[in-house]
Protein backbone atom coordinates (compact mmCIF):
# COMPACT_ATOMS: atom_id res chain seq x y z
CA UNK A 1 0.00 0.00 0.00
CA UNK A 2 2.90 2.26 0.63
CA UNK A 3 4.54 1.47 -2.55
CA UNK A 4 0.96 2.22 -4.39
CA UNK A 5 1.47 5.64 -2.54
CA UNK A 6 4.35 6.24 -3.23
CA UNK A 7 3.93 5.53 -7.45
CA UNK A 8 0.72 7.88 -7.01
CA UNK A 9 2.62 10.72 -5.05
CA UNK A 10 5.92 10.43 -8.14
CA UNK A 11 2.85 10.18 -10.39
CA UNK A 12 1.90 13.48 -9.82
CA UNK A 13 4.55 14.95 -8.58
CA UNK A 14 6.55 14.02 -11.69
CA UNK A 15 3.56 15.85 -13.79
CA UNK A 16 2.62 12.76 -16.09
CA UNK A 17 -0.93 13.22 -15.10
CA UNK A 18 -1.09 16.70 -16.41
CA UNK A 19 0.99 15.20 -19.26
CA UNK A 20 -2.47 12.60 -20.36
CA UNK A 21 -4.39 15.63 -19.47
CA UNK A 22 -2.89 17.59 -22.60
CA UNK A 23 -2.44 14.77 -24.54
CA UNK A 24 -6.87 14.10 -24.03
CA UNK A 25 -7.20 17.73 -25.49
CA UNK A 26 -4.78 16.57 -28.01
CA UNK A 27 -7.06 13.71 -28.98
CA UNK A 28 -10.77 15.61 -28.33
CA UNK A 29 -9.19 18.08 -31.34
CA UNK A 30 -8.39 15.23 -33.01
CA UNK A 31 -12.03 13.74 -32.94
CA UNK A 32 -13.41 17.42 -33.07
CA UNK A 33 -12.06 18.36 -36.46
CA UNK A 34 -11.37 15.17 -38.30
CA UNK A 35 -7.73 14.66 -38.15
CA UNK A 36 -5.83 11.91 -38.50
CA UNK A 37 -4.50 10.37 -35.70
CA UNK A 38 -0.60 11.94 -35.03
CA UNK A 39 1.26 9.47 -33.24
CA UNK A 40 4.51 11.32 -33.40
CA UNK A 41 3.10 14.90 -32.63
CA UNK A 42 0.57 13.63 -29.79
CA UNK A 43 3.75 11.98 -28.07
CA UNK A 44 6.09 14.62 -28.86
CA UNK A 45 3.44 16.94 -26.91
CA UNK A 46 2.90 14.37 -24.58
CA UNK A 47 6.58 14.06 -23.19
CA UNK A 48 7.20 18.15 -23.90
CA UNK A 49 4.20 18.75 -21.43
CA UNK A 50 6.20 16.28 -18.99
CA UNK A 51 9.29 18.38 -19.86
CA UNK A 52 8.03 21.48 -19.56
CA UNK A 53 5.77 21.49 -16.31
CA UNK A 54 8.73 19.98 -14.66
CA UNK A 55 10.85 22.61 -15.72
CA UNK A 56 8.45 25.47 -14.64
CA UNK A 57 7.69 23.76 -10.99
CA UNK A 58 12.10 22.61 -10.23
CA UNK A 59 13.96 24.55 -11.58
CA UNK A 60 14.13 27.22 -9.42
CA UNK A 61 14.08 25.14 -6.42
CA UNK A 62 16.73 22.95 -8.07
CA UNK A 63 19.05 26.39 -8.36
CA UNK A 64 18.60 27.42 -4.59
CA UNK A 65 19.61 23.73 -3.41
CA UNK A 66 21.40 22.01 -5.91
CA UNK A 67 23.82 20.64 -3.41
CA UNK A 68 21.14 19.03 -1.27
CA UNK A 69 18.17 18.04 -3.59
CA UNK A 70 15.79 15.73 -2.10
CA UNK A 71 16.05 12.10 -3.55
CA UNK A 72 12.53 12.29 -4.48
CA UNK A 73 13.39 15.81 -6.86
CA UNK A 74 16.57 13.90 -8.31
CA UNK A 75 14.50 10.93 -9.71
CA UNK A 76 11.89 13.57 -10.77
CA UNK A 77 15.14 15.33 -12.45
CA UNK A 78 15.90 11.65 -14.29
CA UNK A 79 12.76 11.38 -15.40
CA UNK A 80 12.00 14.95 -17.00
CA UNK A 81 15.66 14.16 -19.09
CA UNK A 82 14.44 11.05 -20.17
CA UNK A 83 11.16 12.91 -21.05
CA UNK A 84 13.11 15.29 -23.09
CA UNK A 85 14.88 12.88 -25.28
CA UNK A 86 11.44 11.20 -26.25
CA UNK A 87 9.96 14.88 -26.59
CA UNK A 88 13.66 15.24 -28.89
CA UNK A 89 13.02 11.47 -30.94
CA UNK A 90 9.43 12.98 -31.80
CA UNK A 91 10.06 15.78 -32.47
CA UNK A 92 12.24 15.08 -35.38
CA UNK A 93 10.07 12.93 -36.78
CA UNK A 94 7.36 15.66 -37.09
CA UNK A 95 7.14 18.29 -40.11
CA UNK A 96 9.52 21.45 -39.49
CA UNK A 97 6.27 23.28 -40.07
CA UNK A 98 4.94 22.24 -36.94
CA UNK A 99 8.03 22.68 -35.12
CA UNK A 100 8.43 26.20 -35.98
CA UNK A 101 4.54 27.16 -35.11
CA UNK A 102 5.58 25.61 -31.64
CA UNK A 103 8.44 27.92 -31.30
CA UNK A 104 6.34 30.61 -29.50
CA UNK A 105 4.57 28.60 -26.67
CA UNK A 106 7.73 26.89 -26.06
CA UNK A 107 9.37 30.37 -25.66
CA UNK A 108 6.29 31.87 -23.45
CA UNK A 109 7.11 28.24 -21.19
CA UNK A 110 10.39 29.49 -20.96
CA UNK A 111 9.74 32.64 -19.97
CA UNK A 112 6.92 31.45 -17.62
CA UNK A 113 9.96 30.12 -15.29
CA UNK A 114 12.68 31.95 -16.21
CA UNK A 115 13.39 35.76 -14.37
CA UNK A 116 13.40 38.56 -17.11
CA UNK A 117 11.40 41.41 -16.12
CA UNK A 118 12.35 44.00 -13.28
CA UNK A 119 16.08 43.56 -13.62
CA UNK A 120 15.97 39.77 -13.76
CA UNK A 121 14.23 39.13 -11.09
CA UNK A 122 10.17 38.25 -12.42
CA UNK A 123 9.15 35.85 -14.34
CA UNK A 124 5.55 35.89 -16.21
CA UNK A 125 4.80 33.89 -13.45
CA UNK A 126 5.05 36.37 -10.76
CA UNK A 127 3.05 38.89 -13.43
CA UNK A 128 -0.67 39.65 -12.05
CA UNK A 129 -3.63 37.98 -13.86
CA UNK A 130 -0.93 37.09 -16.68
CA UNK A 131 0.08 33.71 -14.98
CA UNK A 132 -3.55 31.88 -16.00
CA UNK A 133 -3.97 33.98 -19.50
CA UNK A 134 -0.09 32.48 -20.63
CA UNK A 135 -0.87 28.62 -19.20
CA UNK A 136 -4.28 28.86 -21.04
CA UNK A 137 -2.69 30.36 -24.07
CA UNK A 138 0.00 27.99 -24.21
CA UNK A 139 -2.63 25.13 -23.73
CA UNK A 140 -4.81 25.85 -26.35
CA UNK A 141 -1.98 26.45 -28.89
CA UNK A 142 -0.10 22.84 -28.30
CA UNK A 143 -3.87 21.16 -27.65
CA UNK A 144 -5.80 22.96 -30.53
CA UNK A 145 -3.64 25.01 -33.15
CA UNK A 146 -0.68 22.93 -33.74
CA UNK A 147 -2.23 19.62 -34.30
CA UNK A 148 -4.75 21.20 -36.50
CA UNK A 149 -1.28 22.79 -38.76
CA UNK A 150 0.20 19.44 -38.61
CA UNK A 151 -2.47 18.25 -40.13
CA UNK A 152 -2.22 20.73 -43.21
CA UNK A 153 -5.44 22.36 -42.42
CA UNK A 154 -6.11 26.00 -43.16
CA UNK A 155 -7.23 28.14 -40.04
CA UNK A 156 -10.88 28.24 -40.13
CA UNK A 157 -13.55 29.58 -37.97
CA UNK A 158 -13.94 26.46 -36.55
CA UNK A 159 -10.66 26.27 -35.52
CA UNK A 160 -10.24 29.65 -33.80
CA UNK A 161 -13.47 28.65 -32.22
CA UNK A 162 -12.41 25.72 -30.95
CA UNK A 163 -9.28 27.57 -30.28
CA UNK A 164 -11.01 30.17 -28.06
CA UNK A 165 -13.21 27.60 -26.28
CA UNK A 166 -10.16 25.71 -25.52
CA UNK A 167 -8.60 28.64 -23.94
CA UNK A 168 -11.79 29.45 -21.82
CA UNK A 169 -11.74 25.92 -20.57
CA UNK A 170 -8.70 25.75 -18.88
CA UNK A 171 -8.80 29.18 -17.44
CA UNK A 172 -11.84 27.78 -15.74
CA UNK A 173 -9.87 24.26 -15.09
CA UNK A 174 -7.18 26.72 -13.40
CA UNK A 175 -9.40 28.49 -11.48
CA UNK A 176 -9.70 25.53 -8.05
CA UNK A 177 -5.53 25.64 -8.68
CA UNK A 178 -5.84 29.26 -7.66
CA UNK A 179 -8.41 29.26 -5.14
CA UNK A 180 -6.30 26.70 -3.45
CA UNK A 181 -3.36 28.92 -3.82
CA UNK A 182 -4.40 32.08 -1.95
CA UNK A 183 -2.94 31.28 1.40
CA UNK A 184 0.37 30.14 -0.55
CA UNK A 185 0.85 33.30 -2.66
CA UNK A 186 2.91 36.03 -2.84
CA UNK A 187 0.97 39.49 -1.90
CA UNK A 188 2.52 40.79 -4.89
CA UNK A 189 0.52 38.03 -7.35
CA UNK A 190 -2.53 39.67 -7.64
CA UNK A 191 -4.62 35.77 -9.05
CA UNK A 192 -8.22 36.17 -9.52
CA UNK A 193 -9.35 35.06 -6.43
CA UNK A 194 -7.29 37.18 -3.95
CA UNK A 195 -8.25 40.43 -6.16
CA UNK A 196 -12.20 39.54 -6.32
CA UNK A 197 -12.91 36.62 -4.08
CA UNK A 198 -13.70 33.44 -3.75
CA UNK A 199 -17.53 33.80 -4.35
CA UNK A 200 -16.96 35.90 -7.24
CA UNK A 201 -14.52 33.84 -8.98
CA UNK A 202 -16.50 30.84 -8.56
CA UNK A 203 -19.91 33.18 -11.00
CA UNK A 204 -17.02 34.21 -13.04
CA UNK A 205 -16.02 30.97 -14.10
CA UNK A 206 -19.57 29.73 -14.52
CA UNK A 207 -20.01 32.93 -17.01
CA UNK A 208 -16.58 31.67 -18.47
CA UNK A 209 -18.22 27.80 -18.53
CA UNK A 210 -21.59 29.25 -20.22
CA UNK A 211 -19.74 31.37 -22.98
CA UNK A 212 -17.81 28.27 -23.96
CA UNK A 213 -21.22 26.07 -23.66
CA UNK A 214 -22.47 28.72 -26.84
CA UNK A 215 -19.29 28.23 -28.58
CA UNK A 216 -20.20 24.28 -28.45
CA UNK A 217 -23.48 24.65 -29.90
CA UNK A 218 -22.26 27.42 -32.35
CA UNK A 219 -19.49 25.18 -33.86
CA UNK A 220 -20.31 22.04 -36.54
CA UNK A 221 -20.17 18.81 -34.88
CA UNK A 222 -21.94 15.93 -34.30
CA UNK A 223 -24.69 15.03 -31.63
CA UNK A 224 -22.37 13.13 -29.77
CA UNK A 225 -19.92 15.92 -28.95
CA UNK A 226 -22.44 18.37 -27.82
CA UNK A 227 -24.00 15.65 -25.40
CA UNK A 228 -20.23 14.76 -24.16
CA UNK A 229 -19.88 18.27 -24.02
CA UNK A 230 -22.38 18.79 -21.86
CA UNK A 231 -21.39 16.13 -19.60
CA UNK A 232 -18.05 17.77 -19.04
CA UNK A 233 -19.69 21.02 -18.14
CA UNK A 234 -22.04 19.78 -15.56
CA UNK A 235 -18.86 17.34 -14.13
CA UNK A 236 -16.02 21.13 -14.57
CA UNK A 237 -18.92 23.21 -12.70
CA UNK A 238 -19.45 21.17 -10.08
CA UNK A 239 -15.91 20.83 -9.33
CA UNK A 240 -15.23 24.88 -9.38
CA UNK A 241 -18.23 25.13 -7.01
CA UNK A 242 -16.67 23.04 -4.85
CA UNK A 243 -13.41 23.92 -4.66
CA UNK A 244 -12.06 26.10 -1.45
CA UNK A 245 -8.57 27.18 0.09
CA UNK A 246 -8.63 24.46 2.27
CA UNK A 247 -9.15 21.68 0.06
CA UNK A 248 -7.73 18.23 -0.19
CA UNK A 249 -4.33 17.24 -1.56
CA UNK A 250 -5.44 15.45 -4.97
CA UNK A 251 -8.47 17.61 -5.25
CA UNK A 252 -7.09 20.03 -8.23
CA UNK A 253 -3.88 17.99 -8.64
CA UNK A 254 -5.84 14.77 -9.61
CA UNK A 255 -9.27 15.36 -9.69
CA UNK A 256 -9.37 18.35 -11.45
CA UNK A 257 -6.61 17.75 -13.95
CA UNK A 258 -8.38 14.13 -14.58
CA UNK A 259 -11.49 16.06 -16.25
CA UNK A 260 -9.93 16.31 -19.76
CA UNK A 261 -9.01 13.12 -19.60
CA UNK A 262 -12.84 12.12 -18.64
CA UNK A 263 -13.93 14.24 -21.42
CA UNK A 264 -11.78 12.39 -23.84
CA UNK A 265 -12.86 8.85 -22.66
CA UNK A 266 -16.34 9.52 -22.71
CA UNK A 267 -15.78 10.67 -26.51
CA UNK A 268 -14.71 7.91 -27.07
CA UNK A 269 -17.32 5.57 -25.24
CA UNK A 270 -20.37 7.47 -26.60
CA UNK A 271 -18.72 7.56 -30.28
CA UNK A 272 -17.76 3.26 -30.31
CA UNK A 273 -22.26 2.93 -29.20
Amino acid sequence: MKFLKILFNFYINASIHVGFAVYAFVRITEHYLALTYSENLDYFIFYGTITGYNFVKYAGVAKLHHKSLTEDLKIIQVFSLFCFLAMCYYGFQIPLNTIYVSIPFVVLTVLYAVPFLSGFDKNLRQVSYLKIIVVAFVWAGFTVLIPAINAGKEVSLNILLLLLQRFLIVVVLILPFDIRDVKYDAISLQTIPKKIGIQKTKRLGLGILIFALLIEYSMNGSDISKNTFLIFFFLTLIFLMRSKINQSKYYSSFWVESLPIVWWLLLLGFHNI
